[in-house]
């Protein structure tokens, strides 16, 4: 009642010194100082992790033990983690900073009755680029009902590298995320949230990783419910096949040893973690389409004799054994998930032709890389996969601008929608827990594809981030987006609010069905521009 008594008096007394006004928090390390953004308060750069350089470096994080005295100032964004940024707009695609591993937490209030539940995201980026900034809160935290926390992770070549043994183990921006997970749990009720009402969220490789944290018992501790938009542990890329190899040829760059994984180790631990990131572009050369691979470092299966290890099975059979976490999941796809990355091969070359036409010659050499199949079947078996695939999605028919779509829903299935489809159908039929679904159909009038193409002459349809781009993208309010999408950003938002209060989900008017074991089949929503229903996945388009 007290808390009450302050916020009125706060509210309507001249001269009273009120906490919204100046926040302020108490952590185990020392006090904090953060901003009033008047619908809510921010508290941003608060180390979770020890910095990850030196001996450090490549080494599963250890929780920030530093004490400070006076107030530290949470006032400012927090740093990018050291990356090769395809989108960066600079000639150099490396920037940020190796020591970043830094948590924001946005809460409504310090002083209300009732704790608020606490929406956690992870970020996306191919686990190569990204930061805890980027994703917009303003439309989330409008109607002051959710504390909201977002952290950085290593990412890229420092985040995923791995010797594939107990020397550099890898996973370790998962490892950042866990610990993340896990300061937020010991600290947020320091913010006025409720630890024990914790929902995960992430897009795109943000969305694999919620998964990978599924697949881990111990989340079950740090969660109460999980939404993947976008992406799982059992795409193509979600498990690295290569990453030996990699870590080879990462230290060759460098002119590191390569005799054993503790030289590899020991040499790079002594380089600068810029030229660490640049040999990221060595692995793109010869390629038709710049910065292709996007995804170049990301998780493992690690030995089960490593320390700190993150996962130790193949994500397919912890689900099958029953070994990840029981608790209500939701898993999203867009119908059109594969513009990005292959609207990128609709450019038009010097010659004004696209792209596209250049798999026709080269489609063997080029297709195990740049979409992961090389993550599949073995190196030997791979000739016949594509060609495969190829005749599966193109038939007689050539890689050419009339025939895109054709190549756009091979990306979308092989990309990220078969791997939402298995993991929803592994999840129904081996967890006890609600599993929900959806396919996001409502093509914006222009998107990423068109970015990526550099055209806008194609619509490219419902591509990744058409759905979380109504959620995050926006400073300044629904207004912000086209009127046929304002309703949807409203739906959205009020469906990850729902399901953060009350455990429920339902889009606009349409309840989401809740599959498990006993159900038949798997009922996804479908959801349009001016409908939505839950049909059988095998009948989505």
């Amino acid at each position: 009642m007290s808390n009450i008594i302050t916020w009125a008096m706060c509210a309507t007394t001249i001269g009273i010194w009120c906490p919204e006004n100046d926040p302020i928090v108490q952590l185990p390390n020392g006090k904090i100082r953060g901003v009033n953004h008047g619908n809510y308060l921010s508290f941003e750069s608060i180390p979770y992790a020890e910095p990850p350089i030196g001996k450090n470096r490549f080494e599963a994080p250890k929780p920030y033990s530093g004490k400070w005295l006076g107030i530290r100032d949470a006032t400012k964004p927090s740093v990018t983690c050291i990356q090769w940024d395809e989108f960066y707009d600079k000639k150099d695609l490396t920037h940020g900073v190796e020591d970043c591993l830094l948590i924001n937490v946005y809460t409504p209030s310090l002083s209300s009755e009732k704790p608020y539940n606490v929406l956690i995201n992870i970020h996306g980026g191919a686990f190569m680029y990204g930061n805890a900034i980027e994703d917009k809160i303003d439309l989330l935290m409008k109607n002051r009902q959710l504390v909201i926390v977002k952290m950085n992770y290593r990412l890229g070549v420092m985040g995923f590298l791995s010797t594939a043994d107990e020397v550099i183990t890898g996973n370790f921006g998962l490892k950042d995320q866990r610990l993340a997970l896990e300061w937020t749990k010991a600290n947020i009720a320091a913010f006025n949230g409720n630890p024990e009402k914790m929902t995960v969220i992430g897009e795109s490789a943000g969305s694999t990783a919620v998964h990978f944290q599924m697949l881990n018992k111990r989340f079950e501790n740090l969660a109460t419910s999980a939404i993947s938009f976008s992406g799982t542990a059992l795409s193509d890329w979600g498990i690295d096949g290569h990453a030996a190899e990699k870590a080879v040829a990462v230290a060759k760059y460098l002119n590191c040893p390569t005799d054993s994984s503790s030289s590899i180790k020991k040499c790079l631990q002594s380089k600068d973690a810029a030229d660490i990131v640049r040999t990221s572009k060595e692995f793109q050369k010869n390629n038709i389409v710049p910065y292709s691979p996007s995804i170049l470092f990301s998780p493992v299966v690690e030995p089960k004799t490593a320390q700190n290890a993150f996962i130790t099975e193949k994500p397919e059979t912890i689900i099958r054994n029953g070994k990840s976490a029981e608790i209500p999941w939701l898993a999203s796809v867009m119908r059109d998930e594969g513009a990005i990355p292959c609207a990128e091969y609709m450019k038009k070359d010097s010659n004004g032709v696209e792209i596209i036409e250049q798999l026709n010659e080269r489609w063997t050499e080029l297709a195990p890389i740049n979409f992961c199949l090389n993550n599949v079947v073995e190196d030997s078996e791979l000739p016949a996969y594509t060609n495969k695939l190829k005749q599966q999605y193109m038939g007689d028919k050539r890689f050419n601008a009339e025939n895109y779509f054709l190549f756009q829903k091979f990306c979308t299935d092989v990309i990220i929608e078969n791997g939402v489809k298995k993991a929803w159908a592994l999840h129904k039929k081996y967890t006890k827990s609600p599993v929900y679904g959806y396919m996001y159909d409502n093509p914006p009038p222009s998107g990423i594809g068109n970015l990526l193409a550099n055209r806008s002459d194609i619509n490219f349809g419902t591509a990744h981030d058409s759905d979380t781009s109504l959620i995050f993208n926006s400073e300044s309010g629904i207004a912000a987006f086209p009127e046929n999408q304002q309703k949807m950003s409203s739906h959205f938002v009020e469906m990850i609010e729902n399901f953060c209060l009350t455990g429920t989900l339902q889009f606009g008017s349409c309840k989401f069905v809740e599959n498990s074991s006993k159900t038949k089949g798997f009922l996804a929503m479908h959801i349009t521009n001016d409908s939505c229903q839950s049909v059988n996945a095998d009948q989505l388009p």
